[in-house]
């Protein structure tokens, strides 16, 4: 009898034990699950920062876009229009132009790469001697950014490049003055300036 009561004894022990076993096994299942859940979450949350900041600096290099079309030919006023109505050629700087009314605007590169590609050209650059224009700096327009709120962090910038429009050209006696192509190439930047976006259009100079 008692050692029936000692094997029931030594039966609920060993019970007991197996069943904290269990309860471990299940809390580590539970825990580990719940560790990836929250990556998950945190990759998520990451991602679409990542696709709103680069929304962002799409956007803002759009912008950009808009604000040269601006300059070349309005609607809005420009303060150096007549470098574009009036075809002075002299504005287009070798290399892009760096300050005055030549900031940003380059001269086409008759073969490689084009200036803003070359090493050592800092598209983003600000002041005095950058070789890009910034958003508003000849029409006046303003363009929010800095570091309050979900902005970009700077303004957008971009430079000009003049080219041949050999399909729109009249040679006749009474023909005007020849008529160019601008490549227009702006960067715009996300809530950090690492986060940028390039694009680019070809405006036809209908004048």
């Amino acid at each position: 009898m008692k050692n029936k009561a000692q094997q029931n004894l030594f039966g609920s022990w060993n019970q007991h034990g197996a069943s904290l076993i269990m309860v471990m096994i299940i809390l580590t299942i539970v825990s580990m699950l719940g560790i990836a859940g929250i990556q998950v979450s945190l990759m998520s949350e990451r991602g679409a920062r990542n696709d709103r900041d680069l929304q962002l600096a799409w956007q803002s290099a759009e912008a950009a876009l808009i604000d040269a079309q601006n300059d070349i030919a309005g609607p809005a006023a420009s303060t150096r229009r007549a470098i574009f109505t009036g075809k002075q050629l002299f504005n287009f700087v070798d290399g892009c132009g760096t300050s005055g009314n030549s900031r940003g605007l380059c001269m086409m590169v008759s073969s490689g790469r084009p200036t803003w590609l070359r090493p050592g050209f800092d598209f983003s650059a600000t002041g005095a001697n950058a070789p890009s224009a910034s958003y508003g700096e000849f029409t006046g327009r303003s363009f929010a950014s800095g570091t309050v709120g979900v902005q970009p962090a700077q303004a957008p910038r971009y430079v000009i490049e003049i080219m041949d429009d050999y399909g729109n050209t009249d040679l006749g006696a009474d023909a005007p003055k020849k008529k160019y192509l601008y490549r227009v190439t702006a960067i715009g930047f996300g809530p950090r300036t690492d986060i940028q976006a390039v694009i680019q259009m070809i405006y036809r100079d209908n004048n």
